[in-house]
């Protein structure tokens, strides 16, 4: 691999490139970030994956708000009405190649999908 993961001195867990960028602001909440993605791939609708620093910035997330478990710095996830979002800008920062950003919309989502037990 490119990069190598890593906690950093604060206690952030990210990935070193030859520079250090924090993904999210602990170990938990990087645990939280792939188990959310798990629990919304299997109660989404619809999964799109979108890639490329253009159409990843065209997301319009005004209507989200941010989910707090993940304690995202780098990568994020934001949860909408109906839908969750995950924003990976990490690998993009970390190897300088906004090619690599990506995010993931997991859409017709109801309390259960959004929340969990």
């Amino acid at each position: 691999m490119a990069y190598g993961f890593m906690i950093g001195p604060e206690g952030a867990f990210g990935i070193d490139a030859g520079r250090w960028t924090p993904l999210h602001a602990g170990v938990n909440g990087w645990v939280e970030s792939p188990a959310l993605a798990a629990h919304a791939r299997r109660s989404a609708k619809t999964v799109t994956r979108i890639t490329g620093d253009d159409a990843v910035e065209r997301l319009d997330l005004d209507a989200y708000e941010p989910v707090p478990e993940v304690q995202g710095l780098a990568d994020n996830w934001w949860r909408g009405r109906h839908s969750l979002v995950a924003v990976y800008r990490g690998e993009a920062a970390a190897l300088d190649a906004p090619r690599c950003l990506e995010a993931h919309v997991y859409d017709g989502l109801d309390e259960w999908g959004l929340r969990g037990g």
